[in-house]
């Protein structure tokens, strides 16, 4: 790991990068699929020390948070205020989200409800064990990272035939995403860094249609300095070389297999469908949903189904744009005057890996107000 943050090896891989760069007939532009990823090149200065370079680094669709329509978090937040006596079980970022119904932190429950954070589906889980007579909803979001875990805790109330437990599913998949990001031709995307938490579930053999398909060359990282800008120096010398891939730069993390029990349980329990993301409208076979023999633990069947559909963002809100690497947080008239951390407009200023509130921690405009 010292390695990785070494100060005199930062500086040879960017001196590789930027000879790399000059040579090809026009500065590349890479996409950062991963919010992670996008919050370590932000915190650890990478992203102007790259264009320095001849590089640019855009943010992707990488944050669950942000990419899940208004219409599911206002589904939650009906869910919560109009039920009596339900516990409603959220990640702490998902409670925070803006919309024309508040959010679930500012929500009123209902008479008996509550709203209770987690850090895992099965503190859900045991919610509804230690009160069988309660009802206890999930509301599950995220990729193929936590998706595992959310099949794993359906799988078992299932198999302990639990009532009373059911699950809201915003459930991602990243690579029809990235098919969506390059048909829709907005962008000139010539490289990713794709995701290392995605894809040690899933390998690399997903994300391998834009290599073949697109003739984009790409690199799997991992988080720390130097996992990113071997990723990136691989995407340099893939163009330069004319063979473009799906390179492996985080061997001791991941295998190129990813994790099969993993894939295995997500396909026992939920199946995919053309699911809407907030920005980038719907996406065949993007999102999972509960199996039909798993079907009784979907929270739509027992408290009004979410719908597929984005819902309104609220007035000027630009994150759809910002998730499809269109305009940087900067280029939103909110940013950083009406849309703070404190109090967000958009989703984007509300996740950890929210592209808006990592530019507002570490970007050129928090720096002017030190």
């Amino acid at each position: 790991m010292k390695e990785l943050r070494d100060p005199a090896a930062i500086r040879k891989l960017l001196g590789d990068i930027e000879e790399r760069a000059k040579r090809l007939a026009r500065a590349p532009r890479l996409m950062e699929v991963c919010g992670t990823h996008t919050m370590a090149l932000f915190k650890h200065g990478l992203t102007p020390l790259l264009a320095e370079a001849g590089v640019e680094m855009v943010s992707g669709p990488g944050c669950p948070v942000c990419i899940t329509p208004n219409a599911i978090h206002e589904a939650a937040i009906a869910a919560l205020t109009g039920t009596e006596g339900l516990t409603l079980a959220a990640f702490g970022d998902m409670t925070r989200v803006p919309t024309r119904k508040g959010s679930l932190q500012t929500a009123v429950p209902a008479r008996g409800s509550r709203l209770k954070l987690v850090y895992s589906p099965e503190e859900a889980l045991d919610e509804a064990r230690r009160d069988p007579a309660r009802d206890v909803v999930f509301f599950g979001a995220g990729f193929e990272t936590t998706i595992p875990a959310i099949a794993y805790t359906a799988k078992r109330a299932a198999g302990e035939g639990l009532k009373n437990f059911s699950v809201i599913p915003a459930l991602w998949l990243v690579p029809p995403a990235l098919k969506a990001v390059l048909d829709a031709g907005e962008i000139a995307v010539d490289g990713f860094i794709y995701p290392g938490h995605v894809s040690a579930v899933i390998g690399a053999a997903p994300y391998e249609f834009v290599a073949r398909d697109y003739g984009i060359p790409g690199a799997i990282a991992g988080f720390e300095p130097g996992d990113i800008l071997l990723a990136v120096r691989s995407v340099l010398d893939q163009s330069i070389a004319g063979r473009p891939e799906v390179a492996l730069e985080y061997t001791r993390a991941i295998s190129r297999q990813g994790n099969a029990v993993a894939r295995k349980l997500m396909d026992e329990v939920l199946e995919p469908f053309d699911a809407v993301w907030r920005g980038l409208g719907k996406i065949p076979k993007s999102g999972l949903t509960f199996r039909p023999e798993y079907a009784a633990l979907d929270a739509g069947r027992r408290f009004g189904a979410p719908g597929n559909e984005t819902g309104l963002d609220l007035a000027g809100c630009r994150c759809g744009d910002v998730l499809r690497g269109v305009i940087r947080p900067e280029g939103c008239k909110l940013f950083g005057k009406a849309c703070l951390p404190d109090s967000p407009l958009g989703p984007c200023m509300v996740s950890y890996e929210g592209s808006c509130l990592i530019h507002f921690k570490y970007g050129p405009v928090r720096r002017a107000r030190k």
